[in-house]
């Protein structure tokens, strides 16, 4: 370089230096609770660098009020010093929230995310911003609850150490009701059709809205509502559905919603071709057509496409090919709205099942739990079969909780585990108590049931009861699975004593000594079909009072020997044992006295319980029971075999036993050779009541029942009917059931109750 340039730059560094001073320190002032590495740690400026301008200062100041740390910040350069004066943000002591409902709308749950998501929690530092957007969330929640009205009032408390407590008061009000709910637009779809998509609306039967709720307005659930609404529309061909309008209007003087929604159903599509790509393997095209239940030129129904497609990959999943993948592709749509699709069908590799892998049996044995597996290691993998052997552990109802997870080995793809996990719940009860009845009197019962005995499946109850009118000992055993076949054999044995005169039927004392032998042969995972031959000794004696009725001949043969049959078909697919919420269970079972035994006569019992979930946590719930017996070859149906009805578990609302005919001479129910009973029912949580305990549950009913005293004469007009309020809740030692009935249909002679109380029983 040559020496005068040199010289040059040489003299141009030295006076830039001079020109631009560096900052020689940087002061901060009013710190408590923050650190001065921290306040540094934001500054984009730092000791050595040139004096800030103007700019530099103004972007400084945003950069610290950015941080939200401080409330006021002012800057200003002395003397190539920095000087940055602030004033900090309280730290939050508390922050609580006063005067809400619990449930209504907040609950602490709800409360400790919003105010951690606002960062408001206590020892965070304080941000007015902050606070003011919590304000916003809080009403638009209330807003979207239908709670126009309500009023929050910040209080806020800073003591001399710059620390902040704050409490929201909140004036809920009333939340606003739907006074009228209507959908416009619509010619397809009735309008009931399309409102009963939205669990919130107009009010139900106001003892039915009590549980329901149904005219509480909830933005969620009316989304939800208008989703289920475009689906159904979808679903069924019409793609250009459109939402054109939705009002939402509040009364403030009446405190109601008038909620309006306007639609556009838009043309209908139509299915053209459907035609197949990928790898088949030994499906043929038309096969899987055929499980796409949609014909071509048909409204095009989308999920019946996918239901089809679901049926597919199902074929290949139970085939072993786990991971397959069947995927829809519209081909074309024409100017006449018909679509063509193609469906491509992956199987992926066939899978192979290495082991399966039980944990969680504390107490019941690995077998009991591997012979209701429907599939074996070694085996291709079978998606229908896995669901199914799941589905079979639960029903065993020894566990509460089973769940699988199918694990793939990481370096073998078609080689795969089943672990499934289970925890053990209780299947044994040791129970003694002390009630009293106005049907049998004061009474003490004890006994011990187990369902799983020494974890080996088997069941074992023994039974005592003594009251004034019943006493009875009885022992039951029951082995579920005898053989490989899931056979089912049982034995029982009964001592029994009656004394009719202490109930309300008619008067006589009874002593019965039986035995009995069972069979089971299981047709599905669900139902079963079982016999039993039972041997009873029985020894009557009639009371004065019978003796002058239809019932003295068979008064005068008072030892008899009765051998009947019994032949029971029952099926069970309730979710759960005391509160299902969906599924059903029937049972129908006939009873043959043999011809060589003293009595003959046949009885026919069945029974028909369906669940169904209608909202959140409400159960509807559907039972039904008809019965009837007589006797055959001359001889009476005995009248202690009669039905009986009245009573908690039978039409709420009326005397234990008090239906149908009476004998003149003491006014005692006579039972009949038929009866029916029906009742519905709406259950629910109690969460609304503020109880939030998975094992109670209330609902409302309306029972009906008919007994006649023969088959030729039944009458309609026998119809007795109530409706009212149950209470059921699983306690330590069983389920109680609480009734508060009130007869709507009734005569002038019936014996009626409006309260009872009952163990063993649930909604």
């Amino acid at each position: 370089m040559k020496p005068k340039l040199t010289f040059l730059i040489t003299c141009l560094f030295f006076s830039l230096n001079v020109i631009s001073e560096t900052l020689d320190k940087i002061n901060i002032n009013g710190l408590s609770n923050i650190s001065r590495g921290t306040v540094l740690s934001y500054l984009p400026i730092e000791v050595g660098d040139p004096i800030p301008d103007e700019i530099t200062i103004k972007k400084l100041i945003s950069s610290m009020r950015n941080t939200n740390f401080f409330d006021k910040v002012e800057l200003n350069v002395s003397e190539n010093q920095l000087n940055i004066s602030v004033t900090e943000n309280p730290i939050i002591k508390y922050f609580e929230f006063k005067n809400y409902k619990e449930d209504e709308v907040l609950n602490e749950e709800i409360i400790t995310d919003i105010v951690k998501n606002f960062n408001l929690s206590r020892g965070k530092i304080f941000n007015q911003n902050n606070l003011n957007d919590l304000i916003v969330q809080l009403k638009k929640i209330y807003s979207d609850n239908a709670y126009f009205q309500t009023n929050i009032r910040i209080n806020i408390d800073r003591d001399s150490q710059n620390r902040i407590g704050v409490e929201l008061n909140f004036d809920e009000g009333d939340q606003a009701l739907i006074g009228s709910f209507k959908i416009a637009g619509n010619k397809t779809f009735s309008q009931d059709e399309l409102l009963n998509l939205f669990s919130i609306g107009e009010a139900d039967f106001f003892i039915l809205n009590f549980f329901t709720e149904k005219d509480h307005f909830s933005k969620q659930q009316y989304d939800s509502g208008i989703e289920k609404l475009k689906n159904l529309y979808l679903s069924s061909g019409y793609l250009d559905i459109a939402i054109t309008d939705q009002k939402i209007l509040f009364n403030k003087e009446k405190n109601l919603l008038d909620i309006t929604i306007t639609l556009s159903e838009g043309d209908l599509f139509k299915l053209g071709n459907i035609s197949f790509t990928g790898t088949l393997l030994d499906q043929d095209s038309k096969q899987l057509r055929a499980l796409i239940p949609l014909k071509n030129g048909e409204s095009f129904f989308r999920d019946k496409i996918i239901s089809g497609i679901k049926k597919i990959t199902r074929i290949y999943q139970n085939k072993g090919y786990a991971y397959s993948k069947v995927s829809m592709d519209v081909n074309s749509i024409s100017k006449d709205k018909t679509i063509d699709v193609n469906i491509n069908v992956i199987p992926d590799d066939r899978v192979y099942i290495d082991r399966i892998v039980i944990s969680g049996n504390t107490r019941t044995q690995d077998d009991v739990i591997r012979r209701k597996i429907k599939i074996l290691e070694g085996q291709v993998y079978s998606k229908e079969y896995i669901e199914n052997s799941i589905s079979s552990i639960k029903r065993l109802g020894y566990f509460s909780n089973v769940s699988y997870e199918f694990k793939t080995h990481q370096n073998n793809k078609d080689r795969a585990d089943i672990l499934i996990n289970v925890t053990e719940t209780k299947t044994g009860e040791i129970s003694l108590g002390l009630s009293h009845s106005n049907s049998t009197g004061a009474a003490i019962t004890a006994g011990i049931t187990q369902n799983n005995i020494l974890g080996t499946g088997n069941v074992l109850n023994a039974k005592f009861s003594n009251s004034e009118a019943v006493e009875v000992i009885s022992v039951y055993f029951k082995n579920p699975y005898i053989n490989d076949k899931g056979h089912t054999m049982s034995i029982g044995f009964t001592d029994k004593t009656v004394n009719a005169s202490d109930l309300d039927t008619s008067s006589y004392i009874m002593n019965v000594l039986g035995y009995s032998v069972g069979y089971g042969v299981p047709l599905s995972e669900t139902s079963e079909i079982f016999s039993e031959l039972t041997l009873d000794n029985i020894d009557l004696t009639c009371g004065d009072n019978l003796k002058n009725t239809d019932e003295v001949a068979q008064c005068a043969a008072n030892d008899d020997l009765d051998l009947n049959l019994s032949l029971s078909y029952s099926s069970n697919d309730l979710n759960d044992y005391y509160f299902p919420t969906k599924g059903s269970k029937s049972e129908i079972v006939t009873t043959f006295g043999l011809p060589v035994s003293d009595l003959k006569y046949y009885k026919v019992q069945s029974s028909h319980r369906q669940y169904h979930e209608v909202f959140n946590d409400k159960t509807f719930k559907f039972s039904t029971r008809f019965n009837f017996g007589s006797g055959y070859g001359g001889d009476e149906l005995p009248f202690y075999e009669r039905f009986f009805e009245g009573g908690s578990s039978s039409v709420r609302g009326f005397d234990f036993n008090s239906l149908g005919a009476k004998y003149a001479s003491s006014n005692k129910p006579k039972g009949g050779e038929i009866s029916l009973v029906s009742s519905v029912g709406v259950a629910s949580s109690l969460k609304f009541a503020g109880i939030d305990n998975e094992n109670m549950r209330a609902s409302v009913f309306l029972d009906g029942g008919i007994i006649s005293e023969k088959i030729s004469n039944f009458d309609p007009s026998e119809l007795r009917s109530s409706t009212g309020l149950a209470l059921s809740w699983i306690t330590p030692v069983g389920p109680i059931g609480v009734h508060y009935a009130i007869p709507i249909i009734k005569k002038a002679n019936d014996s009626t109750t409006s309260f009872s109380f009952a163990l063993g029983t649930t909604f």
